[in-house]
């Protein structure tokens, strides 16, 4: 499967769903963790400090529309410990997860973003306006680096799901709310 890199994220058809869930990984060196995988901040990063597989865990308290999975690498900046190969897998929870895509990178600078809505989890490819998966559970494993790196470094991740168009009360339009008074109560959220 193919992942897009590009050096600024555009979301303006997406909603950002990851402070929605709870992010766990596999290991970090002290003060390289989850908060700052989260922290919006391209300067920060997390380390890995262990064994392989290198994990970041991604548990959603209800099941959660998906369709992206952005993560910023920088190999100019960090070598070695830049994935080159990436699986995501989707499930209810850790014990039955199925591979949805695997990507192979080759020296990335940017915001690497993973479709993940082109097939459903039985495979079959899915039409553009039901673009986005259902999960409770995502794992990123990192399977491999560049230069046979051990540890790896993941600058920020973001989880986006579908942005909902916005539900208008009966079969009034927006055209009949002329006040900003009367807008306000024409949408139910």
């Amino acid at each position: 499967m193919e992942a897009t890199i590009v050096k600024t994220l555009d979301v303006l058809d997406c909603r950002e769903v990851g402070a929605e869930a709870t992010f766990t990984i596999s290991s970090a060196k002290p003060g390289n963790g989850v908060e700052q995988l989260r922290d919006n901040n391209l300067d920060t990063y997390w380390q890995s400090d262990g064994a392989f597989p290198h994990t970041i865990n991604v548990q959603f308290l209800k099941r959660a529309s998906v369709s992206k999975l952005c993560l910023y690498l920088d190999y100019s900046t960090d070598e070695s410990y830049t994935p080159k190969k990436i699986s995501v897998s989707s499930g209810t929870c850790l014990h039955d997860l199925i591979d949805i895509s695997t990507v192979e990178l080759t020296e990335p600078n940017g915001w690497v973003t993973i479709d993940l809505n082109e097939y459903d989890l039985a495979g079959t490819f899915v039409a553009e306006e039901d673009a986005y998966i259902r999960t409770h559970f995502l794992q990123v494993k990192v399977l491999a680096m560049h230069q046979n790196g051990r540890d790896t470094h993941i600058r920020q991740i973001k989880v986006l799901g579908p942005r909902e168009a916005p539900r208008v009360v009966g079969d009034y339009s927006f055209d009949k709310f002329q006040t900003i008074d009367m807008q306000q109560f024409s949408v139910i959220r």
